[in-house]
């Protein structure tokens, strides 16, 4: 009788596993990868880096807007009890160059009884035609062309930040989906072998009830069962709050959206990573960095700072500006002497040029510390690389190694069972087996969890979102 009813045990402990395992209350996968694609497509961090771009953008369009042509006109009369004492018209239009040549073609009219001698015009008005050109100053770089070189400068950066940003966004919206597998797995865990308990405690009262076990066996058997409940209510708190925490991260178009209950993280992960990631793909000779963004970025970074330290040695030149503008009748160019013109020559330099040579020294020095950070982040990003490939290559070893782990404890607990259906072994035992399952089980779910995260640093430092 009493190997009857043990061996019915063991068929019903048995057939309450396996129907455990084959549960899955109707609910479907998210996929990391479909995840990920959530995240980049509708995020609205992932929009901002965006805007990095579109940022430059506009910035570009601002400098190149200093070679826009300009009209002006500048009108001044006066005119007191019937009296008109002057009225003064003065219009150009001007057209910026590249190298600080500007051409203006110019009309002024001047017209009344009081005005100054020297705006004194034909009847007809006065058209003037002609260039300015900076002979020191201005002449191979100024403001102008210095704004459009580092705004073009500026856009190339701009995709180097935009991928530094959305890299940072995909990362800790990738460690919320790993929590939130570990928190699932756990609660999963504890799911089943409460069960396990369960079904345990109820057997073992049968046995008690006909006299074929001690009654102490059912206080071990509850004490399992009350620790069971207590590790899966806190593993269900887990996932509560890991679900909020990846909830941040899921949007469509501009709408967040509540993790449903029906949801579960994808169960084949270990398997479909390195085709998400593709950080084997990504790895990249830590001795060759020149495509990383964070290397492009301080690169660029150098490059603007040299155009200043150009701006800066030009300002040791002095100031030379000549204009030369030829003078006409409206529609007489032809008939006119070349010897009406007007001519301009504006010449100035500092004795001393201190201001120029200190600016010079700075923005000097700022390349130089821009280049020491250079080199150091090129040193930093190299260790990391092979720093965070040697975790990876570990956690892998280690994820092998638990699962045996795992195994032989499975085997461990099954032989207990067997030696309990023939009365060679005791509640405490299978208990005790049991515990030392469930502690390996939870170290394999850490280091699976470890192991996702490991390879989503890499993927962090590599920083390749798209």
């Amino acid at each position: 009788m009493i190997q009857y009813l043990k061996k019915m045990f063991l068929l019903v402990f048995i057939v309450c596993i396996s129907n455990v395992h084959a549960q899955d209350n109707g609910q479907s996968e998210m996929t990391y990868n479909e995840f990920l694609g959530y995240v980049k497509k509708y995020h609205p961090l992932v929009k901002r880096a965006n805007l990095v771009v579109s940022n430059a953008q506009a910035a570009l369009m601002v400098a190149r807007g200093g070679f826009d042509p300009k009209i002006e006109v500048d009108y001044d009369t006066k005119e007191f009890k019937g009296t008109e004492y002057y009225s003064v018209l003065k219009s150009s239009f001007k057209i910026p160059t590249w190298y600080g040549i500007e051409v203006k073609a110019g009309f002024d009219e001047t017209d009344g009884r009081y005005f100054n001698p020297q705006n004194r015009t034909p009847d007809r008005g006065l058209t003037s035609v002609g260039v300015s050109v900076p002979l020191g100053q201005g002449l191979f770089i100024n403001q102008r062309m210095a704004d459009v070189r580092e705004g073009k400068l500026q856009l190339q950066r701009s995709d180097a930040q935009r991928r530094l940003r959305a890299i940072e966004v995909l990362y800790s919206s990738s460690a919320a989906y790993f929590n939130w597998k570990r928190s699932y797995d756990e609660v999963a865990l504890y799911t089943n072998y409460l069960s396990f308990a369960e079904v345990r405690y109820k057997s073992v009262i049968t046995l008690i009830e006909q006299g074929d076990s001690p009654a102490i066996d059912s206080i071990e058997a509850g004490i399992t069962v009350r620790n069971r409940l207590l590790n899966l209510e806190n593993a269900k708190l887990k996932l509560i709050k890991a679900k909020l925490l990846l909830s941040n991260y899921l949007w469509l178009e501009d709408v967040p959206v509540e993790l449903q209950d029906s949801i579960k993280p994808e169960s084949a992960l270990l398997n479909t990573l390195d085709e998400t990631l593709k950080v084997n793909e990504m790895v990249i000779d830590p001795n060759q960095l020149d495509s990383h963004p964070k290397i492009q970025s301080l690169q660029t970074e150098i490059s603007i700072l040299d155009i200043d330290r150009q701006l800066n040695a030009n300002m040791l030149l002095p100031k030379l500006n000549v204009g030369y503008y030829h003078l006409s009748d409206p529609g007489y160019f032809r008939n006119f002497p070349v010897d009406v013109y007007k001519f301009n020559v504006n010449f100035s330099l500092p004795i001393f040029l201190r201001k120029e040579r200190g600016y010079l020294r700075l923005a000097k020095l700022k390349i130089q510390d821009a280049t020491y950070n250079l080199g150091q982040e090129r040193l930093e990003l190299k260790n990391k690389i092979v720093a965070q490939q040697s975790q990876v290559a570990s956690l892998k070893k280690q994820k092998g190694i638990i699962d045996a782990l795992v195994n032989d404890y499975t085997t461990m607990l099954t032989s207990e069972e067997r030696l309990f259906t023939y009365g060679e072994s005791s509640v405490f035992l299978i208990n005790s087996r049991e515990n030392n399952l469930v502690n390996a089980r939870l170290n394999q779910i850490d280091i699976e969890n470890q192991f996702y995260l490991s390879n989503a640093e890499l993927y962090r430092i590599l920083a390749n979102p798209d």
